[in-house]
């Protein structure tokens, strides 16, 4: 992700965050609590006043070959040589049969669509997203996929086909995979 992305996002939270954190503010002054009823079920709701931001860092060594795919434009799975299992997202091991012997195949580029919903309350990382589709697509190989999916929500169906894409975020500049119609 480039630096002028993630300061977007950083800049973003800040903003979105302000305004609540003035409201818990006022709050704690009017109560002596971060405690306030849920207007709609009357329930006594904590509002925790310390701020935790994570970041993961995850070794990806054992699926290199997923992160290859991807640069080369390509979306991977594996199946367990063993037991026949396949895998999406890919694992190194088979928790089936406890094997590493696993083969690494591409994925089809083309599914069907199962079922989607349009995101119009996005996590606080995606704000900077205007609303968007997360759909899961049955693949031929074997498994499904959820993932984004560009369209317009209305001219959705179930089991439409749709083209798998592996190519930069728009937005975002860095390489993942999301759906279109074929």
């Amino acid at each position: 992700m480039s630096d002028n992305v993630v300061n977007l996002i950083n800049k973003g939270l800040e903003k979105l965050y302000g305004e609540s954190l003035k409201q818990l503010e006022a709050l704690i002054t009017a109560t002596g609590l971060p405690v306030y009823k849920d207007p709609k079920s009357g329930a006594l709701l904590w509002v925790d006043v310390r701020e935790m931001r994570l970041r993961f860092t995850l070794s990806v060594n054992k699926i290199a070959k997923f992160i290859d795919g991807l640069r080369e434009g390509k979306l991977m799975y594996t199946v367990c040589k063993r037991c026949g299992s396949k895998y999406f997202p890919p694992q190194a091991d088979c928790p089936k049969c406890k094997t590493s012997d696993m083969e690494w195949r591409e994925v089809s580029p083309v599914g069907e669509l199962i079922t989607w919903t349009v995101i119009n309350v996005k996590p606080a990382s995606f704000s900077h997203h205007s609303d968007y589709i997360v759909g899961i697509v049955k693949m031929p190989d074997g498994f499904n996929i959820t993932a984004w999916i560009e369209a317009d929500p209305k001219t959705l169906k179930p089991g439409m086909k749709m083209r798998l894409v592996v190519d930069r975020r728009p937005g975002e500049n860095y390489i993942t995979y999301w759906f279109r119609p074929a």
